[in-house]
This record gives structure tokens, C-alpha cells and sequence, in this order.
């Protein structure tokens, strides 16, 4: 018997990059739950009560934390942690899960922009600390929410809602006006400093690296010298063996055809197409 969990999330408040958020809820309310305490007898399985016992916490192994790295002017500038207009007026997203042995969950890149190593390089270096920072933060709120259940002070929901922590935040929907979008970020992109080297074409270092994007053309597929050479080798010797197998067809042909005197036999030209029909008299001893 297992325990099955399921994890709901409802979104109060989105004001952009709901997915470094989701991630640090759902990994913070795994670490937080309590599930029953259990024994088992043989075949004989207790499931006790609160009353009866605490309840134990999950068996979590690390940490999965997402980044989210927002970019623009063709991946020129990236930003970390966008909100909700920056998100709208992006080039494209990169999101990393790290936990904080610096061992990568997953990576998802997603828009029009085109990333090459280095910039990708340069977000897992950052996405490396701000693991560490977030891993500190949720393990110092679990500290503090367990002492303050053992001092018997109000915690969670009933210590949020009284001091409006949950809808302190809260901004009403609004319009964006893209008027003059392209000259604010023209006097941004003035103003900023220009990153130490700018890719003006994607670098591509080893034949067949994976990118995003259009403009170059797919080498998926494309096989290697020594495979070709495999390939080549193979062939031939596939077509050696289909020729040692007709002729080996073709004598046993030549024997049947030595064997049957008493009626006549076609032979047939493939390249000619000429029909010739001997008698069984005018049949030679060997027709190879």
C-alpha cells in the first residue's frame, strides 16, 4: 500500500512569473504536510489518528526550485523574475529547476529568441545562487512555523489574514498602453550598458546542436564519416550476397532444367525479351 497526494494550487494574486512561484508553494506545502503515522503487523496495517499520534512529514530529498529568466532585444538583456507587463513585451522565456547541490531538473525555453551556450551558461550560474537564497528562505519559514505551533502562537492563515498580508499586494487589472513602447525601450536599451560581446548570429560549435528559432538549416539525421563508411560497407556487402544467392538460384535452375528431357523448355532472355523453345532433341547436355 502506498499513500497517494495530490497538490492544488489556486492563484490569489498574478502579476507575473507564477511559475518560480508555483514551484516554491508546491515544494514548501509538500515539506510542510503531515500525513498519518502507520504500522504494520504482518499483513495487518494501522493507520493512527492525530490523537493517537503525531503525524510524521514526507520522505523530500531535495529541493526542485525554478528560475525564470525573462529576454530581450534578441536575447541581448535578460532579466530574472518578470512580471506581468515585462512578460508581454518579452522575446522569450528560459526557465531552470535546480535544487541546491546545483543538479538540473529541467530547462524549458519557449518564444522567438534564439539562445546560444554561453547565455545559457550565464543563467544556471545564476540560477545556482538564487537556489541557495530561496532554499534558505523556505527552510528558515518551516523553522519558524514549527516553533511558533510548539509556542502555541497563531500561524499561517490565522496570522496572515489579520495583518492583510494576503490582499496587501493585491493591484486591480489594467490596460497597458503600447503607444510608445518602442521609445521607452529605446531610451532603456541608450541608457543600459551593452553586454561584453553580442552575438549577431547564432554560433552553432558542434554540428547538430539543438537551437530555437528558423534560419538555419536542420542537420537532424545527418550521419557521421565512420557511419557512412559503415553504411557504404554494409551495402556492399549486402549486394555480394544477393549476388552469390542468384547464382546459386541460377545453377539449381540450370539442374532442374538438365533433368527434364522429356518436355520442352522456355528459356526466356530478360534483356532481349526473346522466347526460344527447344525440343527435348535439340537440348544440350549443360546450358550454363
Amino acid at each position: 500500500q502506498v499513500w497517494q497526494v495530490r497538490l492544488d494550487m489556486h492563484l490569489l494574486n498574478h502579476d507575473g512569473n507564477i511559475t518560480d512561484a508555483a514551484s516554491i508553494a508546491g515544494i514548501v506545502a509538500l515539506c510542510h504536510f503531515r500525513r498519518p503515522d502507520v504500522s504494520v503487523q504482518g499483513e495487518e496495517v494501522t493507520v493512527y489518528t492525530p490523537e493517537e499520534r503525531d503525524p510524521v512529514p514526507l520522505s523530500i530529498h531535495h529541493m526542485p526550485i525554478c528560475v525564470s529568466f525573462a529576454f530581450f532585444h534578441q536575447g541581448t538583456y535578460l532579466l530574472v523574475d518578470p512580471t506581468e507587463r515585462e512578460e508581454r513585451v518579452m522575446d522569450g522565456l528560459l526557465v531552470i529547476a535546480m535544487n541546491k547541490h546545483h543538479e538540473i531538473c529541467t530547462i524549458q525555453s519557449s518564444g522567438v529568441v534564439m539562445l546560444v551556450q554561453d547565455q545559457i551558461l550565464r543563467c544556471s550560474k545564476i540560477t545556482a545562487v538564487k537556489v541557495t537564497e530561496i532554499t534558505e528562505l523556505i527552510q528558515k519559514a518551516l523553522e519558524n512555523d514549527q516553533k511558533a505551533r510548539k509556542e502555541g502562537r497563531k500561524f499561517g492563515f490565522a496570522e496572515s489574514i489579520p495583518n492583510q498580508r494576503i490582499t496587501a499586494f493585491r493591484m486591480e487589472s489594467a490596460a497597458v498602453d503600447t503607444n510608445d513602447v518602442e521609445e521607452q525601450a529605446g531610451e532603456i536599451i541608450a541608457k543600459a550598458d551593452p553586454p561584453a560581446e553580442v552575438f549577431a548570429n547564432p554560433v552553432l560549435h558542434t554540428p547538430g546542436t539543438a537551437q530555437i528559432g528558423e534560419g538555419i538549416e536542420s542537420s537532424w539525421g545527418d550521419l557521421e564519416e565512420s557511419e557512412k563508411e559503415e553504411a557504404a560497407e554494409e551495402e556492399g556487402n549486402s549486394e555480394a550476397a544477393a549476388f552469390e544467392c542468384e547464382k546459386v538460384e541460377t545453377e539449381d535452375t540450370s539442374i532442374m532444367r538438365e533433368t527434364k528431357n522429356d518436355e520442352p523448355i522456355v528459356l526466356s532472355d530478360s534483356e532481349e525479351e526473346e522466347v526460344v523453345i527447344l525440343e527435348p532433341q535439340e537440348l544440350p547436355r549443360k546450358t550454363r
